[in-house]
C-alpha cells in the first residue's frame, strides 16, 4: 500500500486498492420480499451488504479490517477485474486509468464516489452513478435490484451522454463460506468441512491464465478448484452456491464469463460478467446513444 494516500477514501482507492477503508456508511436502503432481505449502502460502491435468506447472512461483512474490494457485493463499472497496464486502448488512443493494483487498474470505479438514490421502494431500489474523470468520457450507470418471491434479479446499466466507448460490467460478491446470523458471520468463521459452502457449475472452457494475472486469450478446458480463475458459457453463465442444510442460490445470467476466487479461508467469489477481466481492452462492449451496455443476474433462493 502506498506510504501516502488521500484523506479522501473516494480518493485513496483510486491510488491502492488496499488503501483503508471505512466501510458502510450514509443512509441505508433495506430492501424485504417474504423470508429475503437485503441492505445497500449507496455511498459504499453501491454495495449490498447483507443478503439474508431464511435467516441465514449469505455475505461476507464488513469489519475494521476489510478494505473497499473485500466485502459484501458491489458492482464492476466501466471496466471488470483487472485493466491490463492500467491503460485503455481504444480507437487507435491510450487513455491511462488509475493503477491501483500495480501494474494494473482494478474493479473499475464503483467505489470511486457516492451513488445516489433514484428511487426506493418495498422490494425494489434504482441508483445512479455519473461516469466522469477519469473515466475518458461522460456517462451513466444505473444499478437496479429487486427482490421477488423467488430470490434477487439486479441489473446494471451502463449509458453514455454522448461519445461511443468501451465497457463491460459485472459484480463482485463475496459469499461467507459458513452461514449463520450476521453476528457469527461478522466473526468470518470457519467451521466445519461438511458445512462449507460448495460451488458447483459446467462451465464450457476456462480462460487460460497469464504470468502477469490477465487472460492470454486462449480457451482451454476447465481445471479443477482451488480457483482465482475465469470461465465461459455457451448459453450464458450459471452456478449453483449450496450452504448444506440451510439455503441454495442458483446464479444465473444470459452474459458469457464468471469468474470464481475461493483462496481465502471464510470466503467465495462467484462473479457474472459482461466479459474476461481486460476484456474492457480485448472484446468491449462499445455503448452508444441508442445501445447501453445492460447485464442482469438473477440470484434464485431455496432452502436446501
Amino acid at each position: 500500500m502506498s506510504s501516502v494516500l488521500d484523506s479522501n477514501p473516494y480518493l485513496a482507492v483510486r491510488q491502492a486498492f488496499d488503501a483503508p477503508w471505512d466501510g458502510p456508511k450514509g443512509e441505508k436502503v433495506v430492501l424485504k420480499q417474504g423470508q429475503i432481505s437485503l441492505t445497500i449502502y449507496p455511498q459504499d460502491g453501491c454495495r449490498i451488504t447483507s443478503l439474508n435468506a431464511f435467516g441465514f447472512e449469505l455475505l461476507r461483512q464488513w469489519n475494521p479490517a476489510r478494505r473497499a474490494f473485500q466485502y459484501g457485493c458491489f458492482p464492476m463499472i466501466p471496466w471488470v477485474g483487472r485493466m491490463g497496464g492500467a491503460v485503455l486502448s481504444y480507437n487507435g488512443k491510450q487513455y491511462s486509468l488509475p493503477m491501483n493494483k500495480p501494474p494494473h487498474a482494478l474493479h473499475g470505479m464503483a467505489c470511486f464516489g457516492p451513488w445516489q438514490t433514484i428511487k426506493a421502494s418495498d422490494n425494489v431500489a434504482e441508483f445512479s452513478f455519473e461516469l466522469d474523470r477519469p473515466w475518458p468520457w461522460k456517462g451513466q450507470v444505473i444499478q437496479r435490484i429487486e427482490l421477488d418471491d423467488e430470490g434477487v434479479i439486479v441489473t446494471l446499466t451502463v449509458k453514455t451522454e454522448g461519445d461511443t466507448f468501451p465497457a463491460a460490467a459485472g459484480w463482485h460478491p463475496w459469499f461467507a463460506k459458513w452461514s449463520g446470523d450476521t453476528d457469527y458471520v461478522k466473526g468470518a468463521p470457519v467451521g466445519e468441512p461438511g458445512d462449507e459452502l460448495k460451488v458447483s457449475f459446467n462451465a464450457d472452457w476456462q480462460e487460460e491464465p497469464g504470468d502477469n494475472e490477465l487472460p492470454t486469450g486462449k480457451r482451454i478446458s476447465p481445471r479443477p478448484g482451488p480457483w482465482d480463475d475465469c470461465f465461459g458459457f455457451n448459453q450464458g453463465m450459471s452456478a449453483a452456491l449450496i450452504w448444506p442444510g440451510k439455503v441454495r442460490l442458483e446464479m444465473s445470467s444470459s452474459a458469457h464469463s464468471m469468474v470464481v476466487f475461493d483462496k481465502q479461508p471464510d470466503a467465495a467469489c462467484v462473479e457474472p460478467l459482461s466479459g474476461p477481466p481486460n476484456c474492457i481492452n480485448t472484446a468491449p462492449a462499445i455503448v452508444t446513444v441508442d445501445m447501453p451496455l445492460v447485464i442482469t443476474t438473477r440470484w434464485a433462493l431455496t432452502t436446501d
